[in-house]
């Protein structure tokens, strides 16, 4: 079921820093008291293949997200011993030598369990006469955007070997804070800068009329 216009879970979870600190973070609560957005992004797994080029992906563009007044938050399900080694693996070798945000370790799952993004799946075995719960027990790729008030405006969840466009982050991002700010609502690929339009029927059409 989707979360988006719900409150992001309150629920606090052990992470890293790039310096290797262990930290505690609530990500409803970075939103709300620091009257900021958030993304969180989730990927499968520390020491993979399409996860370090999505991380380093994030790190590019971690100045236009700050321009935004936008957090940027990793997120796996690996510790933070693993997490460190990986924040201490050279680019050139598959590592993220480099990645300054903070990274979630949310090894109890409670965080990706509440929001429906484990990779479980049912299987039947025989030898205990019934259905056993199987699979990876990973996160997807799922993606979320935050608002300052802690509702969720934005959700996505890509199969592993998808990766993400950050640069349609940073747009939903201007097109929420343009909904905010304006008031208006932002059709089909809308840009900062274009035309949006009032939610009513005549500005529909001349919006059709003129595009």
């Amino acid at each position: 079921m989707s979360l988006v216009g719900k409150k992001f879970p309150n629920i606090t979870v052990d992470a890293i820093s790039e310096m290797g600190d262990n930290l505690r973070i609530n990500v409803l609560e970075e939103a709300t008291e620091n009257n900021q957005k958030v993304l969180l992004f989730w990927y499968p797994k520390d020491f993979t293949f399409v996860c370090p080029t999505e991380l380093h992906a994030f790190q590019a563009a971690l100045g236009e997200f700050k321009k935004r007044n936008t957090i940027v938050i990793g997120a796996s399900c690996d510790t933070n011993e693993v997490h460190f080694a990986w924040l201490n693996t050279p680019k050139n070798n598959g590592g993220i030598e480099g990645v300054t945000y903070p990274i979630l370790a949310d090894t109890t799952r409670n965080l990706a369990a509440e929001l429906g993004i484990l990779d479980i799946e049912m299987e039947y075995d025989e030898a205990f006469d019934g259905e056993l719960l199987v699979g990876s027990n990973v996160p997807y790729r799922a993606t979320y955007l935050i608002d300052e008030e802690g509702k969720i405006f934005h959700e996505s969840v890509n199969d592993m070997p998808l990766g993400r466009n950050v640069n349609e982050y940073l747009r939903l991002v201007d097109a929420y804070t343009h909904v905010q700010t304006k008031g208006e609502v932002c059709p089909a690929n809308w840009e900062e800068g274009k035309d949006a339009m009032t939610a009513d029927r005549n500005s529909t059409a001349t919006y059709l009329g003129s595009h």
